[in-house]
């Protein structure tokens, strides 16, 4: 079915702050945008129809052989009046949703990337590792969506090979999503494991001493 899909660029690209941003902040707005992309293309559960954007106006999606030999999943640029995204048809399948999605974020930013990542790094190299990261934190977002993967989780699919064939990522992506969102892991270090029983830790030790010591009751009282 074809999607009403007419400004979802522009809608996408209009939440866009044009200033620096540091990494935190292009990370967030990213997620807000993955957010809002599922929304506008009508994707409510797992796994995203990614194919959509293929439908998305003045996008070209193209999937050819080989790309690997040139060391990428994937590229993207504008042509002819549109935006052109090559994927690799040599990948996996669930490479290719992650490089399609990649790609897209390149195309979102495009208009403002210089101003928005120009004080990420005064390396250029360094500065361009970021925005692939960032990139790739918009594709695990839109893949993998923080919500989607609590209520996977809550509702007791806790298996890595579980969760990627649900979503249709990468076990690898899987892993990354649960470390990014904080899914699964203790909530601080005070819940570890203690090495012994707490009362142990306000006893007195083999020397006398004590790890607290409380000041003599006053006569009548508690100073």
């Amino acid at each position: 079915m074809k999607v009403q899909t007419t400004s979802i660029i522009r809608q996408l690209r209009a939440l866009v702050p044009v200033r620096p941003l540091t990494e935190r902040e292009a990370k967030s707005l990213a997620e807000r945008q993955a957010i809002i992309l599922l929304e506008l293309l009508g994707q409510h559960r797992p796994a995203v129809d990614v194919g959509l954007i293929a439908e998305l106006p003045r996008i070209e999606v193209r999937v050819e052989p080989n790309l690997h030999k040139g060391g990428i999943s994937g590229f993207s640029q504008w042509s002819q009046g549109r935006w052109l995204i090559v994927v690799n048809r040599s990948d996996s399948t669930t490479r290719r949703r992650f490089t399609l999605s990649h790609e897209l974020k390149h195309i979102l930013d495009h208009p403002f990337a210089k101003v928005l990542y120009s004080n990420l790094s005064d390396a250029e190299a360094e500065r361009e590792r970021i925005i692939e990261r960032i990139c790739d934190y918009f594709a695990g977002c839109l893949l993998v969506p923080r919500n989607w993967l609590k209520q996977a989780w809550a509702n007791g699919i806790q298996d890595r090979a579980a969760l990627a064939a649900l979503f249709n990522v990468s076990e690898a992506a899987i892993s990354v999503r649960l470390q990014q969102t904080g899914i699964g892991e203790p909530r601080t270090a005070h819940h570890r494991e203690l090495s012994q029983p707490i009362s142990s830790y306000f006893r007195k030790e083999s020397t006398g001493q004590t790890f607290i010591t409380y000041p003599q009751a006053a006569q009548g009282g508690i100073l």
